[in-house]
């Protein structure tokens, strides 16, 4: 190479850089402001439930809070029984999101590995499920629920859980099984391991973060279902956060305040939920599996 074309090289590699830096940039500053655009409906309930009603009904509205009234969250937790409704979503919750990533593990695995006869027909049926609106089988399921006495009981918002927690988690769960190389499995099943074991011991740390995603899926469509809560479940003692919620709006339609409140409330222990397993989700999500 000629020393003339080194110059012309390295103007080459810089002017890379430089456009390389500009569109991380320019990405960035568009993340960022998507970033607020999405956060900023959750800043104004925040925002809201720490004015007063007068000062809500102001205008122009403010950006911050004249005065920072954390008391109306102690005011609103006189008329909202919060803890209730959070321990009786959470007692939905804890065995639904359970009982789906367990089942929804062992079909994942038992369709990307085992041979059966009808695997590829039950695995479309499955598959085609997913294209079947929820109202369509809302009715017949309650009528199935309704004979058997299990109405206002939270069995009918649980046990259907435990049958995979939808087509969509055993189709998430089989994908990541399939990146595991199956070497693995006849490695073990060589030194005498059976399924289960190849299941506990090889899959499931392989596939951990499809797990979470599960959970974490489940546990937010659990957590805004209110149209299941609502068919199934009449007796306040009984009240979700998401049923309580919907009849404290109903309740105080011209306290803003206090809705806010019990709005800030409701969403906080999925946020903190979500938190916590947010490096999974995001791994999970880009389907990030085991390599050869």
């Amino acid at each position: 190479m000629t020393t003339s074309a080194l110059p012309k090289k390295h103007m080459r590699i810089s002017s890379k850089r430089k456009k390389e830096r500009l569109v991380s940039i320019l990405c960035t500053a568009a993340l960022v402001l998507l970033g607020l655009m999405v956060m900023f409906p959750i800043y104004w309930i925040f925002r809201s439930s720490l004015m007063s009603n007068g000062e809500l009904y102001a205008y122009p509205p403010s950006f911050l809070p004249p005065e920072w009234r954390f008391s109306n969250y102690a005011e609103t937790l006189k008329v909202f029984d919060y803890m209730q409704f959070l321990g009786n979503t959470m007692t939905i919750l804890v065995p639904s999101v359970i009982g789906a990533v367990i089942t929804a593990t062992m079909g994942g695995y038992a369709f990307a590995r085992l041979r059966f006869r009808g695997k590829k027909f039950l695995f479309t049926l499955c598959v085609g499920s997913m294209l079947l609106p929820s109202m369509v089988t809302l009715i017949p399921l309650f009528l199935v629920w309704a004979k058997l006495n299990l109405v206002n009981t939270y069995w009918p918002l649980i046990l259907p859980h435990f049958c995979g927690g939808g087509a969509f988690n055993i189709f998430l769960i089989r994908q990541f099984v399939k990146t595991v190389p199956r070497e693995l499995d006849e490695a073990a099943t060589i030194d005498g391991c059976g399924h289960f074991k190849i299941l506990v011991f090889i899959i499931l740390p392989a596939i951990k973060s499809a797990m979470i995603v599960v959970g974490l899926l489940k546990f937010i469509e659990l957590w805004n279902d209110l149209l299941q809560q609502v068919t199934y479940i009449t007796r306040r003692d009984r009240y979700t956060l998401a049923l309580g919620l919907n009849i404290f709006k109903g309740s105080f339609n011209d306290d803003w305040s206090s809705i806010m409140c019990a709005t800030c409330l409701s969403f906080i222990p999925g946020i903190v939920f979500y938190l916590i397993g947010q490096r999974y989700f995001v791994e999970g999500i880009v389907m990030t599996g085991m390599k050869n």
